[in-house]
């Protein structure tokens, strides 16, 4: 694997010990992604349960009728079961427009289509991976959801935790880029300049054959804890396809506050 690690001998639903909870803290930030395997079908109470073992859970999103509990965001292939289109917007972390991104977010697959992966990124090996040339280009962006808010956050900073660099980013949630913050320079980035911008983290993200890049294939009882400021995420195309063809689709996700606004210092 490119990137994370697969657990298969420990049911997360039976997990008590305080020792084993702070292992699993520990090995999410050092391997991004913790794949647990075989764990059945996780009620949105334990789901929950397990979610606070990271910290408060926060929701800004909608809560679909069907969703097992308020902190559950549920997301489908078809509308009467869940949230349709959810991650087709391109690669991102979750909550980048937030002053506190989401520290993590926990997947459980409830409901497996014949297709639909969920495509993740090691960002600090992406940042690692740039030329010298536009490593440097990219340290001079700040990122800006909406103007109206006045709040932008460095593209590349470190991680509160590990101090790896990483991205603050959403490929289909930014208006702009503040450029060279806090020097005689600084400027807003023009529409087409913004584009381009967000079209080359993309090609970095996908190049060489999409070598960085770790494509989950989703199976019964998959349980997925990422650290979500670690890693970049996007659905697959086929995570929308019709019932018809593929299968019903239903994703439940929980995501943790986040406890640090993103910052070059």
């Amino acid at each position: 694997m490119k990137i994370g690690k697969i657990v298969s001998n420990l049911k997360l639903v039976e997990v008590t010990c305080q020792e084993t909870i702070n292992s699993i803290r520990a090995d999410v930030h050092k391997h991004k992604l913790l794949i647990f395997k075989n764990q059945g079908v996780v009620s949105g109470d334990k789901h929950v349960e397990i979610s606070k073992w990271f910290g408060d859970l926060e929701s800004t999103f909608y809560k679909h009728p069907k969703s097992p509990h308020p902190d559950v965001f549920r997301v489908s292939n078809d509308e009467s079961e869940g949230c349709t289109r959810v991650g087709r917007t391109g690669w991102h972390i979750d909550g980048s427009f937030m002053a506190l991104p989401f520290s993590y977010s926990i997947y459980h697959m409830v409901s497996i289509p014949k297709n639909g992966d969920t495509a993740f990124v090691s960002l600090s090996d992406l940042i690692d991976s740039l030329s010298p040339e536009k490593r440097a280009l990219w340290e001079r962006l700040w990122m800006v959801s909406d103007r109206r808010e006045q709040m932008d956050k460095p593209l590349i900073y470190s991680h509160p935790v590990t101090r790896a660099p990483t991205l603050c980013f959403h490929l289909g949630m930014t208006e702009g880029f503040l450029m060279d913050k806090g020097t005689e320079e600084e400027r807003y980035t023009s529409e087409g300049e913004t584009m381009k911008i967000l079209k080359d983290i993309h090609q970095e993200i996908v190049k060489d054959n999409r070598r960085l890049i770790y494509s989950h294939k989703w199976e019964e009882g998959d349980f997925i804890i990422s650290d979500n400021l670690a890693v970049g995420h996007e659905a697959t195309p086929e995570t929308q396809y019709p019932v018809s063809e593929v299968g019903l689709r239903i994703l439940h996700r929980t995501t943790i506050k986040g406890t640090a606004f993103p910052s070059k210092s």
